[in-house]
């Protein structure tokens, strides 16, 4: 009984420190910032680097074609090497009605050996779209609803070098209502928006689906070959940004919706383990630390709350259940971002169980020499090929 009353308050300490200490990181308030209307509207190029996107281009690319900017904006499509006629479809939907932006159409052929196939994208996109202002990096599986381009840079103005939006993600089929709300939990748990926000505050993330960004920033920060082998591109650049003096700033979007879809929880687990043991840089250590950790914070609440109901007394039975009551409170408001239901919430550790599992698996694919694939390519199982600057917190 002893044992388990120990154990309840640990958990619950872990939670209480949690809920008043890691940067309200279950809010979903932070939402795109206003500001005023800029004197003069900064020239911008959307760079959309796109590897075999032909089935999603359609839903998509004419939401970017048909943004209403004030200034000048053209959009880049860097077509890496597909094989399913994405340029020359990207091409047909440019001349559709209702385009207003300009759309070039690119190639920049096999990355360099040291590069991963979309940083080298990007850096392409980048060279073509010149001495523009703004670059807005933004993936092929994106829509962008009227106004989105306008209101990001508006944000940018308002004293930003780079302002990234988490774009909502498709909660279409169970899996993803299970599997997607966490997801975005988790990052959020992980690199905190409020943090990642203060200027002072060592912690940088961003989301690579929608990405907008000053030139002269990413000049000054060395450019995107400073991170051309990071496999967590995003998340890279931005501390990159930030540790160059600019101002970052992240959160979760309303015109900004992904359109892929992941309707098998195979789907689901290979996007997430083919990059979990890469945010772990490769470590055995950390992720003995990331499994322990996962098991402590999300399992130990029900762990200790069913040992008190079946013997461990009443003191760890309190415990354990209001260390589960305060994760399940701190997840409520992002099931309630994805419309889905709040009572769903206490089930949050049968899908940190999961996480466990993936991110279990993919060190087991990358100690095995699997190494992380995407669409016909392979990078190396090794710590030297992410090339990511080193964790900021």
């Amino acid at each position: 009984m002893i044992g388990w009353e120990i154990a309840g308050g640990v958990v619950l300490t872990v939670w209480l420190w949690l809920l008043t200490c890691r940067g309200r990181f279950w809010s979903t308030a932070p939402r795109l910032p206003g500001g005023t209307e800029p004197d003069h509207w900064p020239s911008v190029a959307v760079v959309i680097p796109a590897r075999r996107e032909a089935d999603v281009l359609p839903r998509t690319l004419p939401s970017v074609l048909a943004q209403h900017y004030p200034g000048r904006a053209r959009v880049i499509l860097v077509d890496d090497g597909s094989d399913d006629g994405t340029g020359e479809l990207a091409e047909s939907l440019a001349r559709a009605p209702g385009a207003e932006l300009p759309l070039t159409v690119t190639s920049p052929g096999a990355p360099p050996p040291g590069w991963t196939g979309k940083t080298r994208a990007l850096a392409h996109g980048v060279v073509e779209a010149g001495r523009v202002d703004r670059l807005l990096f933004t993936d092929a599986d994106i829509a962008h609803a009227p106004g989105s381009l306008t209101e990001l840079v508006r944000a940018c103005e308002s004293g930003y070098d780079l302002v990234s939006q988490m774009a909502v993600l498709r909660t279409g089929t169970r899996w993803e209502r299970l599997i997607v709300p966490a997801f975005v939990y988790f990052f959020a748990m992980l690199f905190p928006f409020r943090l990642v926000n203060r200027t002072a505050h060592r912690t940088a993330a961003a989301a690579g689906g929608c990405v907008l960004l000053r030139r002269a920033t990413l000049e000054r920060a060395g450019g995107l070959s400073a991170i051309r082998g990071a496999l967590i591109d995003d998340v890279a650049l931005a501390r990159l940004v930030k540790r160059a003096g600019g101002a970052v700033w992240l959160g979760l979007a309303g015109k900004v919706r992904s359109v892929r879809s992941y309707p098998r929880l195979r789907d689901l687990w290979h996007m997430i383990s083919r990059s979990a043991y890469t945010q772990l840089r490769h470590s055995p250590t950390l992720l003995a630390a990331t499994v322990l950790g996962l098991a402590l914070v999300f399992l130990g609440p029900p762990a200790v709350t069913i040992a008190g109901l079946t013997g461990g007394g009443p003191a760890a039975l309190l415990l354990g259940a209001a260390a589960w009551a305060i994760m399940a409170g701190t997840f409520a408001p992002m099931l309630g971002y994805y419309g889905q239901p709040r009572a769903a919430a206490p089930l949050l550790p049968a899908t940190a169980a999961l996480y466990l599992l993936m991110t279990l698996d993919s060190a087991r694919r990358h100690r095995y020499g699997h190494g992380t694939s995407w669409k016909g390519r392979t990078y190396p199982a090794t710590r030297s090929s992410a090339r990511e600057p080193d964790s900021s917190e």
